[in-house]
Order: C-alpha cells, then sequence, then structure tokens
C-alpha cells in the first residue's frame, strides 16, 4: 500500500508524467479558473442581499484554506515523489482543519441571522423588558457569551484551530517517523528513502486531522442540520447548508478505508485517498460559490421581470386613460390582488385583470391594510425583516405626526409645537437607531449612501449620546443592540396590534433631550422609505406573491384581512 500521494517503495525520485497524473493537475487548474470566476463574480456583487447576508470575508476565506487543501492534492500523482514526505501530513493537518472550522462557522451564520430576524417576524416580541442575554459575570465565560455572534464565532474557531495545530505539531515532534534523531522509540521506520516516504504517508500521527473531520463533519455539520429543519428561506442558504454537511459525512470514511484496506489499493494509481476529501469540497464550493452566484443572476431576472410588469401595467393603463387611478382604492384593487394571490401561473405576472399586483400601488396596499403576512415572509424566508419593519413604523411614525408639525415646525416659538416636535424626533431616532444606524441596528436598511449621509447628520450623534459610541462594522451588519427576547410566536391579532404598538414601546424606553437638529422635520425619512420600498417592490414582493400562489391557507389569511379592511372602508364611506 501507498502513502496519501500513491508513493510506493518502487517508485522513482521524480515526477510522475503519466496521463493520470496530467489529467488530474488540469483537471485542478481547470476547476481552480471556475472557481475563481465565481468568486470574482460574487466580490462584484457582494452589495446584493443574497451576498451581503452570507459574510463574504469568512467565507472566502474557508475557501481559500479548503481550496489550498484540494490543489495540493490534484497534483499528488504527479509531484508526490519528489515532495517532501510530511508535506501531505502538514496540508491535512493545517490547511483542511482551518477550512472547514472556517467553512462551519461561516455555515452557522445561517442559524444565527435565521433566529435573530424572528423578532421582525413576531413584533410583539421585537423589544421587551426582559433580556436574552447572559446574567452578567465577571468570569471569562460570562464574557465571552456577553459577545455578539461574530466575535464568539471567531474566537470559538481561533481556539479549535489552535487545538488542532498543536496537536499536529506534538504528533510530528514525537514521532521518530519525520526525524531519526529525536522522538519516542520505537516510532521510528527504516529502509530505502522511498520506503520511508510511503510509511510517512500514512500512520497513527494522522489522528488529530481525522479527528478534527470526525469533530466538523459528524457533529457539527448533523447539528446544524436538525437547527435547520425548520427553516425555509428563499436564498437558497437552507439548500446550501443540507448540500454541504451531507457532502462531508462521507469524506472522512472513505478516506480511512482508502488508506488502510489493502482491497483499495488498486485505486491509488487513479485515484488517491485524499481525493474522497476533496470531492467533498467540490460540492462545498458549488453550494457555496456558485449557488449563491445563481441565486443573484435569479434575483437579477426576477427584478427585470418586476420592471417589465409594471411598465407594462402602466402602458396599458395609460392607453385606457387610467393614468390616475390608483391600485389601492377602491373594488378593483382588492380584486386584483386577490386574484393574482389565487393564479396558478408560474408568473408573477397578472394578465387576467386590468391591475397588476407587481405594481407600487399594490405593495403599499398591503403595507397599509395587512403587512403581516408579507412581514412575516420576509422575515422568515428572505431574512430582510427589518425592511418591511422599518416601513410600518416610519408609516405608523408619520401617521402620528400632528398637522402643526406637517409645516416649518422648526422656527415655531409655541411651547406646545416644540413639545410636540421633540416628541416626533425621539419617536424618529429611535426609528433610526432600530433600522438604519451602521453602528447600532441589528440589521441596517440597505439605503443609498447619500441618504444614510443625510439621516446621519440628523440622528447619529444623538444615538451615540442615548446608546453609547460604537464602531461601525459593515462587514459584519449583524451586531445586536437592544436586549432582545426570544420571539414567542403569536397569532394573527396580537402580531397586528404589535404592529401598531411597535414605536410605543420604543419611545417609552429612553429620550433625547438635546438640540434638535434643524434640518428633521416631517419628510426626514421620505427618501429612505422610497429606497426601501423599491427594494421590497423588486425583490421581496415577487418572491412574496409566488410563495402564497401555492399556499391557500396564505391566501385566505391575505383575503381575509384586505376584505375585512376594505368593507370597513365601505361601510365607512
Amino acid at each position: 500500500m501507498g502513502s496519501e500521494l500513491g508513493v510506493t517503495a518502487t517508485s522513482k525520485a521524480k515526477a510522475d508524467l503519466s496521463a493520470v497524473s496530467i489529467w488530474w493537475a488540469c483537471f485542478g487548474c481547470a476547476w481552480t479558473v471556475l472557481v475563481s470566476i465565481g468568486v470574482a463574480y460574487i466580490v462584484i456583487r457582494r452589495d446584493s442581499p443574497t451576498i451581503r447576508i452570507r459574510g463574504l470575508g469568512l467565507m472566502l476565506s474557508a475557501l481559500f484554506f479548503l481550496h489550498l487543501y484540494f490543489w495540493s492534492v490534484q497534483f499528488g500523482l504527479l509531484m508526490g515523489p519528489v515532495i517532501p514526505g510530511d508535506a501531505e501530513y502538514w496540508f491535512m493537518g493545517t490547511w483542511l482543519p482551518v477550512g472547514l472550522s472556517l467553512f462551519f462557522a461561516s455555515n452557522g451564520r445561517f442559524l444565527y441571522i435565521a433566529r435573530l430576524q424572528k423578532k421582525y417576524a413576531y413584533p410583539c416580541s421585537r423589544l421587551s423588558v426582559q433580556s436574552t442575554k447572559p446574567k452578567r459575570r465577571g468570569d471569562l465565560i460570562g464574557r465571552f457569551l456577553r459577545l455578539d455572534y461574530s466575535k464568539k464565532s471567531f474566537i470559538t474557531v481561533g481556539v479549535a484551530m489552535f487545538i488542532q495545530i498543536s496537536l499536529t505539531v506534538i504528533m510530528f515532534l514525537i514521532s521518530r517517523k519525520y526525524h531519526p534523531s529525536y522522538g519516542i522509540p520505537g516510532t521510528g521506520v527504516t529502509g530505502t528513502a522511498m520506503e520511508i516516504k510511503t510509511a510517512q504517508g500514512k500512520g497513527w500521527e494522522w489522528w488529530p486531522g481525522v479527528l478534527s473531520q470526525v469533530f466538523w463533519c459528524w457533529i457539527v455539520a448533523p447539528y446544524t442540520l436538525w437547527k435547520a429543519r425548520d427553516i425555509h428561506d428563499t436564498q437558497g442558504w437552507r439548500t446550501q447548508t443540507i448540500a454541504c454537511a451531507i457532502a462531508g459525512l462521507p469524506a472522512t470514511p472513505l478516506w480511512l478505508c482508502s488508506t488502510y484496506i489493502p482491497a483499495m489499493t488498486k485505486l491509488e494509481t487513479v485515484w488517491l485517498p485524499p481525493q474522497w476529501i476533496c470531492l467533498s469540497i467540490v460540492v462545498i464550493e458549488i453550494f457555496t460559490v456558485f449557488l449563491p452566484c445563481y441565486e443573484v443572476w435569479h434575483r437579477q431576472t426576477l427584478r427585470q421581470e418586476t420592471l417589465d410588469a409594471i411598465s407594462q401595467w402602466e402602458a396599458r393603463n395609460k392607453s385606457s386613460g387610467g393614468e390616475g387611478k390608483s391600485l389601492a382604492s377602491g373594488s378593483t384593487a382588492v380584486e386584483s390582488i386577490l386574484s393574482a394571490f389565487k393564479s396558478t401561473k408560474g408568473s408573477v405576472r397578472s394578465d387576467a385583470s386590468g391591475e397588476s399586483i407587481l405594481t407600487m400601488g399594490a405593495l403599499e396596499y398591503v403595507l397599509e391594510r395587512n403587512p403581516a403576512p408579507l412581514q412575516e415572509f420576509s422575515a422568515l424566508r428572505e431574512f430582510s425583516g427589518e425592511n418591511i419593519a422599518f416601513l410600518t413604523s416610519v408609516a405608523e411614525w408619520k401617521n402620528s405626526m400632528p398637522t402643526a408639525l406637517r409645516g416649518n415646525a422648526a422656527a415655531s416659538n409655541d411651547e406646545k409645537i416644540k413639545e410636540m416636535r421633540r416628541d416626533a424626533y425621539n419617536r424618529a431616532l429611535h426609528i433610526y437607531a432600530e433600522y438604519v444606524s451602521p453602528s447600532h441596528a441589528s440589521f441596517p436598511v440597505n439605503i443609498g449612501h447619500q441618504v444614510l449621509r443625510k439621516l446621519e447628520l440628523v440622528f447619529e450623534k444623538p444615538t451615540a449620546l442615548l446608546y453609547g459610541e460604537r464602531e461601525p462594522e459593515p462587514a459584519v451588519p449583524f451586531k445586536e443592540t437592544f436586549d432582545l427576547d426570544m420571539p414567542v410566536t403569536p397569532d394573527t391579532g396580537d402580531s397586528q396590534k404589535a404592529l401598531k404598538h411597535s414605536l410605543t414601546e420604543i419611545r417609552d424606553m429612553v429620550l433625547y433631550w438635546g438640540e434638535i437638529p434643524e434640518e428633521f422635520d416631517a419628510s426626514i425619512f421620505d427618501e429612505s422609505e422610497g429606497d426601501i420600498k423599491y427594494l421590497v417592490l423588486t425583490n421581496t414582493w415577487p418572491k412574496f406573491i409566488k410563495s402564497h400562489r401555492s399556499s391557500l391557507s396564505s391566501v385566505s389569511t391575505l383575503e381575509a384581512g384586505v376584505n375585512v379592511h376594505f368593507t370597513e372602508d365601505r361601510t365607512n364611506k
């Protein structure tokens, strides 16, 4: 039996230029080019919600180390006889476990974000007096538990990598197989140079690398699968998590069989034992690189389809002389929305009626009348619940704005108006801190830089005074800032009530009594609200429509909510 890289006692100390070894080297180069193209596309499209939510830095770091190991194995047959005998030992003892630990830390982000997004799906538990953070302890464990997810992940991964590499170094130092001058007596080998190199390619010294694979692929991966069983997102993240976890399960057993079972020896001339591990790495790269690329492309396609549907509806509406008609006014709007939800066609367009379900009017109608189903979908499946929560919070803030503040209230000396303006500013300030601030929001909404800059000038300094100075972390925009209870699923009525009272709960927590900037007025959120509405219209809304077409119960829920409000409107009239 040969070594990890196919070296046997009869091998010659020169590069193996056989057709098989050249084929594997070419395959390694070709696959590297494909993966590099996919990674480049991801980096270029890093502002896409599909990519932003994945945590690009951690993901690419994991892929880098995993691909280094993959690359070394593809050149194993070609260069195995000429590279040092302990080279593959270090590759498997360092690159592979580091890559696996970083990868599963990156994949665990999926569970963290899914859990944290529940506060947007169930608004009645969004802000609570009770805290989910651990009780304050002065020891290291207490300090560790109070860290945010990213820091805890880096510390955990760092400790795991330190233990793994330390064990690898210790095994290397105590075995005379790699250095006959020192080590535990009886662990050395004798023979020709190729016989020694063959013996160095396997043995009990490799157990730290095996242990790390078993830990990540047979303990962490199944745990991740179990925790993700009830999560059904539209980002392809659940599919990626399941595929990568399953792909890693058979790798280590097959590698052990190929290395130590004599009947598998014949495969070593064409298929090295670590190729089983590389096969799982290829699957991981497919679902970690190319699946997000597809999701980004599909999102762009769906966005363009939505824009085309809006253009067609506007042209048809204009030609029929109805340009002044709003989708959110009258029975035609309700019938259009409900008929579109009941449609069984695959397209997101509704051509059967004179209205389009994909217009901004349709979205605004649902946001105004019954936003709970859309908010739940956005949080639990799109992982963008902050967008709908921001829109409903801003709408509530505007609706509660006194008429006296809709003009030039900043120049008024009336004490009552000043008090109302301060109250409005405090509520706007909490909206900014909860949904917009890059330094304080758990999930900052994705608005334009100029719009964000304008809001920062009005709110950022008071936010820092109320909640403390924090460094923005744009690469890790998922920090908990408020004390949050674990969400408890409410019924529909509770959810609707929570939507209407969320700002009141926020407002009662803390107030700002400093000077109010002159730039603050009733239109302060108009631009950001427009940005987020457009983002929801072209991303979340079409997916929401498609999802609800296949769910009659969800359609009934929306229909009941819309019809109740529409009936109330007609009764009032």
